[in-house]
């Protein structure tokens, strides 16, 4: 058994909190297992809770043609709002999601989705090439041709991001 022991400091709000990490590799588990070691249930341990509780339901279903299908994370080009409705958009077509864009964000790995506007998130994965030479914005151009814009105001934290 290996254990590995991290000092990580968390920022939900405008506080900072350590916390002590540990990590105990076991041959013997199957599954992960989490244990939360706490003097008292506070704000930040619900929340903790409550991510770890929703990210372990990050499949996404979505609809087309009056059938619901199970859509994979890795398929996905891109997500956007129009008309009130979120659509997915995969190599198969696209799909009308049950769930705000705000939700979905929050279940899709941020390393590999970035919202680049208001109404719209795109797989990372499923870009051909950004495009700079506009100015003030970012020209985006995605696996199946779709061409589309990073807003002013996602400008910024995507060229973070992409380390620009």
């Amino acid at each position: 058994m290996k254990l590995l022991s991290v000092f990580f400091i968390m920022a939900p709000k405008k506080e900072v909190i350590p916390m002590q990490v540990e990590i105990k590799i076991d041959p013997s588990y199957t599954a992960p297992k989490i244990i939360i070691l706490t003097a008292s249930m506070t704000e930040d341990v619900s929340r903790i809770v409550k991510e770890l509780s929703e990210n372990g339901s990050s499949v996404l279903s979505g609809y087309k043609d009056e059938k619901i299908e199970i859509l994979e994370q890795s398929e996905l080009i891109r997500i956007y709002a129009n008309s009130g409705k979120v659509f997915a958009v995969t190599g198969k077509g696209e799909y009308i999601l049950p769930h705000r864009l705000y939700e979905i964000e929050h279940r899709l790995p941020p390393h590999q989705f970035v919202r680049i506007s208001n109404s719209e998130m795109i797989n990372l994965k499923k870009v051909d090439h950004f495009d700079l030479s506009f100015s003030g914005t970012i020209c985006v151009k995605l696996s199946d041709g779709t061409i589309t814009y990073v807003s002013r105001r996602c400008v910024s934290k995507l060229k973070k991001i992409l380390g620009i």
